[in-house]
């Protein structure tokens, strides 16, 4: 049974990836967006990387991470399939606000 959430392009259903959060429609999972964004991507350049993605779907998901970072980073670490940032593997990602959208710094340096 979909389970709606109070985010607009967010369900969860447990037929679906096992119930983690994904957009409807295109079933992306929330985690995809949130990874690409962790790795410095902005949110305005992941629908050209995810074409099947609108802008508010994008901005819905980050809201939607910004609401569970808890749950979604702990869900992040374990799927053995989850994009690994520049900044390490074990890197834990405080809650950020959505609307300064902070961007990781990288450092470059070998």
């Amino acid at each position: 049974m979909i389970q709606a959430t109070r985010h607009r392009y967010i369900i969860n259903d447990p037929a679906i990836l096992s119930g983690e959060p994904i957009v409807e429609g295109p079933r992306t999972p929330v985690r995809a967006i949130v990874e690409l964004w962790r790795q410095g991507e902005s949110a305005e350049s992941i629908p050209a990387q995810l074409p099947h993605l609108t802008l508010a779907q994008v901005f819905d998901a980050l809201s939607y991470y910004s609401d569970h970072h808890t749950e979604m980073n702990a869900a992040i670490e374990r799927n053995p399939y989850s994009r690994r940032t520049r900044r390490g593997p074990n890197r834990v990602y405080q809650k950020q606000t959505l609307f300064h959208l902070p961007l990781p710094h990288h450092n470059n340096t070998p």
